[in-house]
C-alpha cells in the first residue's frame, strides 16, 4: 500500500510559502513566480505591491466580473479574509481589480493580462473565461511567495498570457469503476486551477452503463450493475454475490455539467459505439448480433460483443445520442469507435446481408456507415462527432474529429485528410500506467510513464507543416479505471502528472523547460493537500536499492530520487532534516542499521520519510512489489 502522508496542513502552508519561494532571475532583484502552467509572457518590473487583509478585491462591473471576484475569494479560502468590493466606483488604488476590457483584440477567449505595480493589481480579459484564468494565476502568485499567510509582497510584473491549445483535456472512465458527483467536482476544481478546460467523461462500456436514456430503463437497471469477478463480496443474509452498481441521474449529470461550466470546463460525454457494448446488450439482447442474453462483463480487456446495425438498433443509438445532446450543451460528443473486433459481424449471415444491402465494402465499411449515420444525428442537434482513431479505417464525415490514441500516426493521417485532431497517445498520456518504479506504487498497468515523459510530449508532429498543424486542437490525458477502484487511486495516477500535461497544453513550445518546471512543481503540493487531493507520494520519495555490501555484515544502499530532488538521510533512528547528510553516492552501512531517507527542495521535505531496517535477514528478503514485473519478454 502507498505510504501514508505525514505532512499536516500547517506544514503544507509552510511548504507553499517557503519551499516554493521564488528563485532569482538573471537581472538583480527580480524574481520568477512559481506558476503552473508557465504563462506565455512574463516581464519583470521594478517595485512591488503588498497584499494583506486590508486589500480589497474590486469586481463590480457586471455579473461576469462579480462572479470571478467571488471565485477568486473562494480559491484563496478562509485563510485570506480579503474584503470583496462589488461597487462600481472607478478607484483601483491599493486594490486588486478585475475588469473586462473590450478595447483590444484578444488572442483567444482564454487570454488575460495581469499587472502588478505600486498602486495595486489589475487583471483584464476580454471574456469571463480569460478573467477566471487571470484569477487562477493571481491565486498562485499569492500562495507561492516567501511571506506569512496574511501578507504577501508581490513583485511588480506584467503577464500577457494565452494558451497554445484550446483543447486541454482529461478523460475519466466512470464505466469500469464509478465515482461520486462530489469526487468529480473535486477533480474539476483541480483541473480548473491548472487551466485545463475539457473533461472527457467515459460513461458506457462492457462493464457498466452509467447514462439514463428515456424509454430504455434497463440500460441503468441492468447495464449499470455487474457481479464482480473473484471474491467481490457476498450478502450476509442470502449468501448471494453483491453486485457492483452505479449510474448518474439526469439531475446529477446536469449538476456536473453546470459545475464544470462555472469553471470554464466543457464536458465531452462518450458513448462507445459499436464496440464496448456488452452492458447495453445485457440490458437489451436485441441490440447484439446474436440476440442471445449475456451478462455485463466483469473482466477487463477487449470484448468481442458489438451492436448490430439493424434499423431498430440505429434508432436506439439515435435515442441515446439525442439524450446526450439534451444533457450536455458542449460542442463535442464522443462516439468511441475503438477496439470494435468484427468477428461477430463476419460470422453473422444477418450482418453480411446488411453489408450487401447498404452497398458498403466490408465490416469496416459497415462501421463507417454507422458513424456517418450517427454524425447526421449529432449534426441535427448542433454537435460535432469525435471518436478514437479507429474511425479512420472507413470513410469518415468531413466534420468528424479524431482522437489519436494508438500513437500519433492516426492523428497525422487524420490531419492530412482534413480532420481536426486531439492528441492522446497511450504510450505517453495514458496515466493509468505506473509513474515510478517504486515498490510503493499501487497497482496499475505494467509499464511506466514518468513525469518527464509526459512533460516532453510534443502534440504537433514534425510531419505536419504549419497549415496542417492548425488542425491539432490540443492534447488530453486519460485515466482508465480497471485498476482504480477508488478516487484515491485516480488521484494518485493523475497528480502530479496532470501538472505536466497542463504545461504541455498551455505554455509556448519554445519556453517549456523541465528543470524549471521541477523548480515550480513543489508549490503545487500544498495547494493539492489543502484541496484534499491525494497526489502521488512516490515521485517525491526516495527509492532505496539495497544489496549485500563488499564487506561482511554490511549493506550497500543506493538512494534514487525519481525527480532529482535532494536526498538527505540519517542512520541514527532520527528523521532527516535540512541539515542531515546529503546523499551523493552509494552508502556502505553496517548491519544492523535503521536508514531514514527523505527528499528535500529548498530545505523543506517533500513527502514522508522512507525507512528501511537493514539486517542480515532483510538482505535475503524481497516483497512482491520489489520483484521485477513479468513483461512477457525472455
Amino acid at each position: 500500500t502507498m505510504t501514508t502522508r505525514s505532512v499536516c496542513l500547517s506544514s503544507a502552508i509552510a511548504l507553499a510559502l517557503l519551499a516554493a519561494a521564488p528563485t532569482r532571475a538573471a537581472d538583480a532583484g527580480s524574481v520568477i513566480p512559481k506558476l503552473i502552467p508557465q504563462p506565455s509572457q512574463i516581464v519583470q518590473l521594478q517595485g512591488s505591491f503588498v497584499v494583506d487583509a486590508h486589500t480589497a478585491v474590486r469586481a463590480g462591473d457586471g455579473d461576469v466580473v462579480r462572479e470571478v471576484g467571488r471565485q477568486f475569494k473562494a480559491m484563496l479560502g478562509d485563510d485570506w479574509p480579503l474584503p470583496l468590493d462589488l461597487s462600481k466606483d472607478g478607484s483601483s488604488q491599493n486594490k486588486i481589480l478585475f475588469a473586462l476590457d473590450n478595447s483590444r483584440s484578444w488572442a483567444s477567449p482564454d487570454a488575460y493580462t495581469l499587472d502588478v505595480d505600486a498602486t495595486g493589481v489589475r487583471v483584464l480579459a476580454g471574456s469571463g473565461k480569460g478573467l477566471y484564468y487571470g484569477a487562477v494565476t493571481l491565486m498562485q502568485l499569492l500562495t507561492s511567495g516567501a511571506a506569512d499567510a496574511h501578507r504577501v509582497q508581490l513583485p511588480a510584473l506584467h503577464i500577457d498570457d494565452a494558451p497554445r491549445f484550446g483543447w486541454r483535456g482529461v478523460m475519466l472512465d466512470s464505466a469500469r469503476h464509478f465515482q461520486s458527483v462530489d469526487e468529480i467536482k473535486q477533480l474539476l476544481d483541480a483541473m480548473a486551477q491548472l487551466k485545463l478546460d475539457t473533461f472527457h467523461w467515459h460513461l458506457t462500456d462492457d462493464q457498466g452503463w452509467r447514462l439514463p436514456v428515456p424509454g430504455w430503463p434497463k440500460l441503468t437497471e441492468v447495464g449499470g450493475c455487474r457481479i464482480p469477478a473473484g471474491d467481490g463480496g457476498v450478502d450476509a443474509a442470502t449468501g448471494a454475490p453483491v453486485p457492483y452498481c452505479g449510474f448518474y441521474t439526469e439531475a446529477q449529470i446536469r449538476e456536473v455539467v453546470a459545475y464544470a461550466a462555472s469553471r470554464h470546463i466543457d464536458v465531452v460525454p462518450e458513448v462507445d459505439i459499436p464496440g464496448h457494448a456488452t452492458a447495453a446488450i445485457s440490458a437489451y439482447p436485441q441490440l447484439g448480433v446474436s440476440g442471445a442474453p449475456i451478462a455485463v462483463s466483469n473482466e477487463w480487456g477487449v470484448n468481442k460483443n458489438l451492436f448490430n446495425a439493424d434499423e431498430s438498433t440505429m434508432q436506439f443509438l439515435q435515442d441515446v445520442l439525442t439524450q446526450v445532446a439534451t444533457l450536455f450543451p458542449g460542442k463535442f460528443v464522443h462516439i468511441g469507435g475503438d477496439e470494435a473486433v468484427k468477428d461477430q459481424w463476419k460470422a453473422s449471415p444477418k450482418m453480411q446481408a446488411r453489408i450487401r444491402k447498404l452497398g458498403v465494402k466490408n465490416e469496416a465499411g459497415l462501421q463507417a456507415w454507422m458513424v456517418a449515420r450517427l454524425e447526421n444525428t449529432l449534426t441535427a442537434h448542433g454537435k460535432r462527432l469525435i471518436g478514437w482513431d479507429e474511425i479512420l479505417e472507413g470513410k469518415l464525415p468531413a466534420s468528424a474529429t479524431v482522437m489519436s490514441w494508438r500513437g500519433t500516426e492516426g492523428g497525422i493521417d487524420a490531419v492530412k485528410k482534413g480532420h481536426d485532431v486531439v492528441m492522446t497517445p497511450s504510450d505517453t498520456l495514458y496515466l493509468d500506467y505506473l509513474q515510478t518504479t517504486s515498490a510503493d506504487e499501487p497497482p496499475g498497468r505494467p509499464a511506466t510513464i514518468p513525469l518527464a515523459q509526459v512533460y516532453a510530449f510534443e502534440p504537433v508532429p514534425k510531419a505536419l507543416d504549419a497549415k496542417q498543424a492548425t488542425h491539432i486542437l490540443g492534447v488530453q490525458a486519460n485515466v482508465w479505471t480497471e485498476h482504480m477502484r477508488s478516487m484515491a487511486r485516480v488521484q494518485h495516477a493523475l497528480f502530479p502528472r496532470i501538472a505536466a500535461l497542463a504545461e504541455v497544453a498551455w505554455s509556448p513550445k519554445q519556453d517549456r523547460d523541465y528543470a524549471g518546471f521541477l523548480q515550480r512543481l513543489p508549490a503545487m503540493l500544498p495547494r493539492w493537500q489543502h484541496a484534499g487531493i491525494g497526489y502521488a507520494q512516490t515521485p517525491f520519495q526516495t527509492q532505496p536499492d539495497i544489496q549485500p555490501g563488499a564487506a561482511t555484515n554490511t549493506a550497500q544502499v543506493t538512494l534514487q530520487s525519481p525527480l532529482g530532488y535532494t536526498t538527505r538521510y540519517t542512520i541514527d533512528g532520527s528523521a532527516p532534516s535540512a541539515s542531515s547528510p546529503q546523499y551523493f553516492a552509494p552508502l556502505q552501512l553496517p548491519l544492523p542499521t535503521t536508514l531514514n531517507a527523505q527528499l528535500f527542495f529548498d530545505q523543506h521535505a517533500l513527502a514522508a520519510v522512507t525507512t528501511r531496517q537493514l539486517t542480515a535477514a532483510s538482505l535475503l528478503t524481497r516483497s512482491d512489489e520489489q520483484l521485477a514485473m513479468c513483461t512477457g519478454q525472455l
